[in-house]
């Protein structure tokens, strides 16, 4: 009998340019891909670049099963402009074997914890397909709202399909301390 999945058990730290392997072999699981806006089937090269690259103003996380990586998230800064310097991007992939077992909530708690605390982030947008119930479920959980529904936005296993666009803002945001009448 096998142990059971439990994400508590799990180690999460940042990403590593040596994860590429693990990266690529768990974005091109079936049941991982298709949930994603990932191609099937990138090379370990492609992953080699994208983590050789990696933004300081974003935060890269893997989740770990002994040495397997089973999940990764992301927040990435959308654009370059300053006018949406207080903006992130969030990506999560969980592998096949752990879905709906908390690793999901287990990143995005860590993930929003460095974006509310640490990164100046305001607002954080993403993307899930419509028809994904698990992940809107749990995007709301953590104060996720639906801003809008995107008609045949991708292409998934022959079809088009809709997402919709979803965003959560900063439920506490940083303030200036008050100052006293001496000022």
């Amino acid at each position: 009998m096998g142990t059971a999945l439990d994400a508590s058990r799990l180690f999460i730290r940042a990403v590593e340019p040596s994860d590429a392997p693990g990266m690529a072999a768990l974005m091109n699981q079936p049941g991982v891909y298709d949930g994603l806006m990932q191609l099937p089937f990138a090379p370990v090269s492609r992953w080699q670049e994208r983590l050789k690259t990696s933004d300081a103003n974003g935060c890269f996380l893997v989740a770990l099963d002994g040495e397997r990586i089973v999940a990764q998230a992301a927040l990435v800064p959308m654009h370059p402009s300053p006018r949406r310097s207080h903006v992130r991007g969030l990506g999560i992939a969980v592998a096949h074997d752990w879905q709906g077992h908390g690793v999901g909530a287990r990143l995005l708690e860590s993930l929003l914890h460095w974006a509310d605390g640490w990164a100046n982030v305001l607002r954080i947008e993403l993307g899930v397909y419509a028809d994904n119930v698990a992940a809107i479920s749990l995007y709301k959980r953590f104060g996720f709202r639906e801003e809008g529904l995107m008609r045949a936005y991708a292409l998934r296993d022959g079809r088009f399909v809709d997402t919709l666009a979803m965003a959560r803002l900063h439920p506490n945001p940083p303030t200036l301390p008050q100052l006293d009448a001496a000022g």
